[in-house]
């Protein structure tokens, strides 16, 4: 057996340029997506060098695509849908038809029949989850209202686009059955029948079952065997979707997702496939850069300047001038259009499709692979300059400092709301001193606030984050969160901040241990160094029994 095959070589290349493309756009401060796609026009067939084998790529994608899916359907939230649903809703929907409308203007412009322009139009429409959601997080918009806002309208487009995947098979069939018009409702409606049979038979059976199988396996104690059991629930319903009902892979796990997401084990879901559900998001956007022709960026300089407008600017200014017509200020105006000034993961997957299904052009995917690219690189700009220009942003900051200064003053800085955090949390609430929580999660920050804690939602590694919450006037920080070497990352930056600061993380292992002393943490918990201590008290043997620890300032 030869050491390279077309399998090993496509993943290997796309997984390792990928790596140096995406810490290059980690580097230049823009998402990592656009690394991504970089990497993957690097190893196509439009660009020298080694070549990956294209038809591998797209089955990996595939993949990718099933996992992607799974987990917007794990974080899909109704509630948060609900809570702005009078203007996510309408305006979401307007928006689309407004982008819709551009994108045929610009197909009737380069000679494509309607068809192909819808699709296209549909393709610029929507906004990338992982994009938007990085733009809110970095500024701690995500729980505000305008992030609320922002977030529902773009669940509002995601469920549009579901509905778009399992369409547009069927308008293809129709069109290309010689009938057109004739057979296009009876197509219509016998796939909506499809969907609504497999829509019925998850709500009656799969809401019951799968939360059943989960549970079950959760008491086996298997760790592995929960994780195998979850990837066989995603990629399985999606499979079964497929064969049975003859609707999309999408579909089928993002509706695996969403019934999990209502179980308590969501959240140890999505966490225990996270890692391969990174892996083949990363291959799906390498294999989206392969279909990429540079080319474009020359031979069809107009065509992209007016995509990249559509995107940028055209739907952009729709959704503008939809919150304000809706009575919003015009600070929440413009952080939902500059939110949503890109395309992503939806639109390389309905391109994709469309052209598979010769209702696209394939000019119009690479239009709209050079307009997401292009795109997500400007929006870090486009959005400092949007949520830059309100004054409101920055008085409304002002007075929430002022307002939390008093309460702050002399607190204790807790990063992490999981299992351990909420422990810490309730013992320190015992205590007079103040507590101001860090949480990246936007779920794990609702249920804090909801016990009644301050909350900055963030990443905790990034400065601007620290000093939201106050590190200048901190007592001490206390770092929760399980992985002790992103916990070193978060310590050195709070000491690059505020040097006299006392930071105390925990570990599980000797390696987290030496990382975090390494990167200035004062003291270290190595949990099961204190759990063995405590069994021993516990039966009397004393914790005499334990390898001693290094005593110093730094210790466990």
């Amino acid at each position: 057996m030869p050491h390279h095959t077309p399998l090993i070589g496509t993943i290997v290349a796309g997984l390792v340029i990928a790596f140096f493309m995406g810490a290059l756009a980690h580097r230049l401060r823009v998402s990592p997506i656009a690394g991504y796609l970089l990497a993957g026009v690097m190893v196509g067939p439009f660009t020298p060098g080694f070549v990956a084998d294209a038809g591998l790529a797209q089955e990996l994608a595939e993949i990718g695509v099933i996992l992607l899916m799974f987990g917007v359907g794990l974080h899909f939230s109704l509630r948060d849908l609900l809570a702005v649903k009078n203007i996510a809703i309408p305006g979401a929907l307007v928006q689309i038809a407004a982008a819709t409308l551009l994108g045929i203007g610009i197909g009737y412009m380069m000679g494509w029949d309607l068809a192909a322009g819808f699709v296209f139009g549909l393709a610029l429409s929507v906004a990338s989850t992982v994009v938007l959601l990085r733009a809110l997080q970095s500024r701690n918009l995500v729980e505000t209202e305008r992030g609320r806002i922002a977030v529902g309208w773009l669940i509002v487009e995601d469920l549009v686009m579901v509905l778009a995947l399992v369409l547009l098979p069927a308008l293809a069939s129709a069109l290309s059955g010689g009938e057109g018009a004739a057979t296009l409702p009876w197509v219509i409606s016998t796939t909506l029948l499809k969907v609504a049979g497999f829509v019925a038979l998850m709500l009656i059976v799969g809401r019951r079952v799968l939360p059943w199988a989960l549970h079950w396996v959760v008491h086996t104690g298997s760790r592995e065997l929960f994780r195998l059991a979850v990837l066989a629930v995603a990629l399985g319903v999606a499979f079964g979707a497929a064969y049975a009902f003859d609707v999309s892979f999408a579909l089928g796990a993002f509706f695996a997702g969403m019934i999990l997401g209502e179980t308590q084990l969501s959240r140890r879901a999505a966490e225990e496939t996270l890692p391969l559900r990174d892996a083949f998001a990363v291959l799906f956007f390498v294999s989206v850069g392969m279909l990429f022709d540079p080319s474009v960026v020359t031979e069809q300089p107009i065509p992209l300047l007016v995509t990249v407008l559509t995107i940028i600017v055209g739907k952009s200014l729709a959704a503008w001038l939809i919150v304000r017509a809706f009575g919003h200020t015009n600070d929440k105006a413009l952080t939902i259009s500059a939110s949503l000034a890109q395309i992503g993961e939806f639109s390389f997957i309905l391109a994709g499709l469309g052209t598979g299904l010769g209702l696209l052009p394939e000019a119009g995917r690479d239009l709209i692979l050079a307009g997401a690219i292009i795109s997500i690189f400007l929006n870090p700009f486009i959005f400092n300059l949007a949520v830059g220009s309100t004054s409101a942003v920055k008085e409304k900051q002002v007075e929430d400092e002022i307002e939390h200064e008093k309460k702050r003053e002399e607190h204790v800085i807790l990063v992490g709301y999981g299992r351990v955090g909420k422990l810490v949390a309730k013992g320190l609430r015992a205590t007079p001193t103040a507590v101001l929580l860090i949480e990246a999660q936007s779920d794990l920050a609702r249920e804090a606030r909801a016990d009644g804690f301050e909350v900055v939602t963030g990443n905790a590694v990034e400065p601007s984050v620290l000093k939201e919450a106050g590190i200048e006037r901190a007592h001490r920080m206390l770092i929760a969160i399980p992985e002790g070497f992103e916990a070193g990352a978060i310590c050195e930056q709070a000491k690059k901040l505020r040097p006299d600061l006392s930071v105390m993380a925990r570990a599980h292992s000797d390696a987290q241990f030496d990382h975090l002393v390494q990167h200035g943490c004062d003291r270290v918990v190595l949990g099961e160094r204190e759990i063995a201590r405590q069994m021993l008290e516990l039966i009397g043997a004393g914790a005499s029994r334990i390898a001693a620890v290094p005593q110093g300032a730094k210790s466990a």
